[in-house]
């Protein structure tokens, strides 16, 4: 009998699995997520989804550079963890300068955003990939100090800024790889484990709290039979959610393991960091309709709310479905198809009570998700073991 090879161990400077101080970074992080999922509840806008999609890209961005940052210098040392703590107390600041960051609060949000930025900077360069850390240093802090300036502007001035910021840290080193990271990404060791178990602990934590919060909002004395049952089914919609995202952690981890060292880091840029910024941004909506359909569950919803919350599933599916593509995974029909069907519920929202539009989603995900167990897809597994599937992750 043929004895399966093993998988490779870890590089002895990358991380094992995560450890509670990541844990404690990612929930005061997903107060980043609660604040903007407020302020589009309160303005369930073209204008107030552009706010959102600014703020979160900038921030969303500096958090994946955190992942990054733990999984190759793992926070073992006092040292390390001290920092780590510093750079989650500047995470807190722009939390607490949310949503007026565009406005109001635009300098204590830069501050924080300047610290978040050198502190990661000053961490990284305590490891190997220092070349890369280099490269990656200009346009991190470039982007710090258009916030900077955009604190002390007004009017149209502000939102350019911040938009020349998301596109000088997160698109710019794409268009100029000889200048970037991006060149030399191969510096960047990864230990697939920690980095998969990482995005998926942030993806559990801010559905967690979706649900959480909309417990929270209603006073005990209001709760009613409409109102418990709309908080049920927001949890039902969380849970299906939660259940699509990691049927696929498995396949995933599995894939940045059998990829060469020098090509594991570019896949894993190329699955965790917009398509989880598209997966996450999803869950904003969700949330923000999630709250207000409590609220008000015998009530249609706005266009805006109906909106919110076919919108915010389906970027959750588009986001799932280009991470397994990234990562060189087959995609099944039912994820684009339940995407599509999602977003034809939108009438459905504002014609009828709102909790309605939300079982007709919730059944369309449970749907997909029975649909997939019952037709597993071929999914390549580890070196030497059997192919996983949707029902086995």
């Amino acid at each position: 009998m043929r004895r399966p090879r093993p998988a490779p161990a870890p590089d002895h400077d990358t991380a094992g699995r995560v450890t509670p101080i990541e844990i404690f970074f990612d929930v005061v992080f997903v107060l980043t997520i609660t604040q903007l999922t407020h302020a589009l509840e309160a303005d369930f806008s073209w204008a107030g989804l552009g706010r959102t999609v600014l703020i979160f890209g900038l921030l969303w961005y500096l958090y994946t550079g955190y992942v990054w940052l733990t999984n190759h210098v793992p926070p073992r040392q006092s040292t390390a963890k001290l920092l780590l703590l510093a750079g989650m107390a500047s995470f807190l600041l722009t939390a607490i300068a949310l949503p007026d960051a565009l406005a109001e609060t635009g300098l204590i949000f830069a501050i924080g955003y300047l610290a978040v930025v050198v502190v990661h900077l000053i961490m990284f360069m305590h490891s190997d990939a220092r070349a890369g850390v280099r490269r990656l240093a200009p346009y991190n802090l470039s982007a710090a100090l258009l916030i900077l300036a955009a604190a002390a502007l007004n009017g149209p001035a502000v939102p350019a800024l911040w938009t020349a910021a998301v596109l000088t840290q997160a698109v710019l080193p794409y268009l100029l790889p000889r200048h970037s990271w991006i060149g030399v990404a191969a510096t960047f060791h990864l230990a697939p484990a920690h980095f998969v178990e990482r995005h998926g602990l942030i993806v559990i934590v801010a559905l967690g709290e979706s649900v959480a919060l909309i417990g929270v909002g209603v006073p005990a004395d209001a709760v009613t039979a409409e109102r418990a049952s709309a908080i049920l089914l927001a949890l039902a919609l969380s849970a299906a959610l939660w259940w699509t995202y990691f049927a696929d952690t498995r396949p995933a981890e599995a894939a940045l393991t059998d990829a060469a060292p020098a090509d594991r880091a570019r896949m894993a840029a190329r699955a965790y960091v917009l398509p989880h910024f598209l997966l996450l941004l999803g869950v904003i909506p969700t949330a923000a309709n999630l709250q207000a359909t409590a609220a008000h569950p015998d009530h249609p919803a706005d266009p805006g709310a109906a909106l919110a919350l076919s919108g915010g599933v389906a970027l959750f599916l588009t986001g799932v479905s280009a991470a397994r593509r990234a990562l060189g995974l087959p995609i099944p029909l039912t994820r684009p198809t339940a995407a599509l069907v999602v977003l034809a519920t939108i009438p459905v929202g504002v014609t009828l009570p709102a909790t309605a539009q939300l079982v007709t989603v919730t059944a369309v995900l449970v749907l997909m998700l029975v649909t997939d167990t019952r037709r597993p897809w071929p999914v390549v597994g580890r070196r030497g073991e059997a192919p996983v599937g949707p029902g086995e992750a």
